[in-house]
């Protein structure tokens, strides 16, 4: 019983470990677009953002940041709300600003070969799934049927997600949309050999068409390619 217990206990970091923890730090010292921070994020690549205190209790995320080596980052963008009618926030960074490693991580989409695999990885994680439904709307709107890392930076802006689960072929990924790196990998078993294309989805067409139409190759093909 004692042994079972201890393989039971050794296991879950390694289940919980493919996920970075978001981290609270704030600005060391700026150098131009590159800042200092008081503490780093785990892993290189992780985007996060800056909040600006204004005073009289009044605060405002000013800006995109990745982290590009332990404890250092560079700004990768102000813009951020996505909304063509609101002006860019141009506040300039400051020390002592409050950092958010790992901003809005726990809203994931999940980008699944089959249904079956998609309710598994779900239930196994404790996340705020967005349903790739809304993400096969937003291509439908935006004339696009395959996913791409540029298309998927648009969704995550507009929608506040925070990371993209992709499952490949012989493995499982996070990528960050903001950043446009991954975070976290590992190896991923007894896959689906049939999957759906361009992946899991409870729509079989929308307006703009068959999604898989123009793509010859398969699901594992396409997630290759993000």
């Amino acid at each position: 019983m004692r042994k079972i217990v201890l393989i039971a206990l050794t296991s879950l970091p390694l289940l919980a470990g493919f996920f970075p923890h978001t981290v609270n730090t704030s600005i060391k010292s700026v150098s131009g677009n590159s800042i200092t921070m008081n503490s780093s994020f785990p892993q290189n690549g992780m985007s996060g953002v800056i909040i600006h205190n204004y005073g009289n209790n009044i605060k405002a995320v000013t800006s995109n940041i990745v982290q590009t080596a332990k404890g250092q980052a560079k700004v990768i963008g102000n813009d951020i709300i996505a909304h063509d009618e609101l002006p860019t926030i141009k506040t300039a960074m400051a020390k002592g600003d409050k950092v958010i490693g790992g901003y809005l991580y726990d809203n994931v989409l999940l980008l699944a070969p089959d249904a079956n695999t998609y309710s598994k990885v779900t239930k196994s994680y404790n996340k705020h799934w967005i349903h790739p439904d809304l993400y096969a709307t937003h291509l439908a709107q935006e004339g696009e049927n395959i996913p791409t890392k540029e298309n998927l930076a648009k969704f995550a802006k507009k929608y506040h997600i925070g990371l993209i689960y992709i499952i490949k072929k012989n493995s499982s990924v996070l990528l960050d949309p903001i950043s446009g790196s991954y975070v976290g990998k590992k190896s991923a078993e007894k896959l689906p050999t049939k999957a759906r294309l361009p992946f899991f989805m409870r729509f079989d067409e929308i307006n703009s068409g068959l999604f898989s139409s123009s793509y010859k190759g398969t699901y594992y093909d396409l997630m290759e390619t993000l």
